[in-house]
């Protein structure tokens, strides 16, 4: 699944001739009780769905319970940790994205699919290569945001130990020498097949696991295209299961990811204020939304303010007017979050949800970097 481009594809669907409807689920249950909230949650929603004026497809919204249902008993995708689903009768659209991180539980419609949370998934769970080497194995585990993917296992056989074979102590020393020696041909040739997997998947990061020696050994070969994608190492041994090896990369990926986002968000806000390719503040960065100006949208995940979408000339603004700002015609109800969002998206441009940052919080919780200045 490329989900990126579902997400684009997504993005391009704006006032659908029906309502759309997405919903998320976290489907990461330890217990009977966790299944039960959601389970409680999809039923509650369901029912204000069916009951309510809008023109809400009931095709749609019995499909939507048909699936729930069948990922709540885990008759399907039972390790998928978090789960989307759009519906839409009118445009045939009927998708099921499973994920390997748990969703915030939202039912949703509207006009357009709700985005936000998939896009935030994207920014934070980017697909990486984990890569555990020791002298003579290697195993690459591509990981995805649907999850790990098939491992490749690489073995380099040594020689017989020749201690087993009655060598003296000066052989010994000379086996020891040739073993060291052997280490590169296969540090080569795990490089090579990290650079195939890697270009194949598109791999953003890279994680190491394994001794110290062995994982410097690794990162000395690799070309230097990749080993700028090496983020951080993990603690790893050859009979590891993937599952650990893949929970403790994911465990770093999710703190470097944090820590990325803080000082991507400070680099925009001190651009901002320089007058750069950067904006700060909701009123600016919607305004660079509508001239199509937005590389890339930060917003803070507590960011909530009402907006409009105007039926003429497309523009969003901030706030309840009825009337466009812009052109004078009328405009409709929207979430300015998830309108801002889908907006960025469909003009090739990402998002990147912030938990918390003071100084983004000063500016409304909305900043953008620009393709250009204003």
């Amino acid at each position: 699944m490329d989900f990126n481009g579902r997400l684009v594809e997504l993005s391009k669907i704006t006032g659908a001739p029906a309502p759309v409807l997405s919903v998320y689920l976290n489907t990461r249950w330890v217990d009977e009780h966790q299944r039960d909230r959601v389970r409680v949650f999809l039923k509650n929603e369901l029912r204000k769905a069916r009951q309510g004026a809008g023109r809400v497809s009931g095709a749609d919204l019995d499909w939507i319970q048909a699936e729930g249902e069948a990922l709540i008993s885990q008759a399907r995708t039972p390790d998928a940790h978090g789960v989307a689903l759009f519906a839409c009768e009118a445009l045939g659209l009927r998708e099921v994205l499973s994920v390997r991180v748990p969703f915030e539980d939202s039912f949703v419609v509207a006009d357009a699919p709700a985005l936000r949370p998939l896009a935030a998934l994207l920014e934070d769970a980017p697909t990486t290569l984990v890569v555990f080497v020791d002298a003579e194995h290697a195993r690459l585990i591509p990981l995805t945001p649907a999850g790990a993917g098939e491992e490749l296992t690489l073995e380099n056989e040594p020689p017989p130990h020749p201690r087993s074979e009655g060598w003296p102590a000066r052989a010994y020393s000379h086996y020891r020498k040739h073993i060291l020696d052997m280490r590169r041909p296969h540090f080569e040739a795990v490089a090579e097949s990290l650079t195939q997997l890697a270009d194949g998947h598109g791999a953003q990061r890279i994680v190491l696991a394994g001794e110290p020696r062995n994982v410097a050994g690794l990162s000395k070969i690799l070309p230097s295209r990749l080993a700028a994608r090496i983020v951080g190492t993990v603690s790893g041994a050859r009979f590891d299961t993937a599952a650990a090896l893949v929970g403790r990369a994911a465990e770093l990926l999710g703190r470097l990811e944090g820590q990325r986002a803080a000082e991507e968000v400070d680099a925009v806000i001190t651009e901002s204020a320089k007058g750069g390719q950067a904006v700060a503040g909701i009123d600016v960065t919607v305004e660079a939304l509508n001239r199509g100006a937005v590389h890339r949208l930060y917003l803070t995940k507590r960011f909530a303010e009402p907006g409009r979408a105007c039926g003429g000339c497309g523009a969003l603004q901030r706030g309840a007017g009825a009337a466009c700002r812009l052109c004078g015609q009328p405009t409709r109800a929207v979430d300015l979050a998830e309108a801002m969002a889908d907006r960025a998206l469909a003009a090739g441009g990402t998002v990147q949800m912030v938990e918390s940052h003071q100084a983004l919080t000063h500016f409304g919780g909305v900043a953008a970097r620009l393709r250009y200045p204003l």
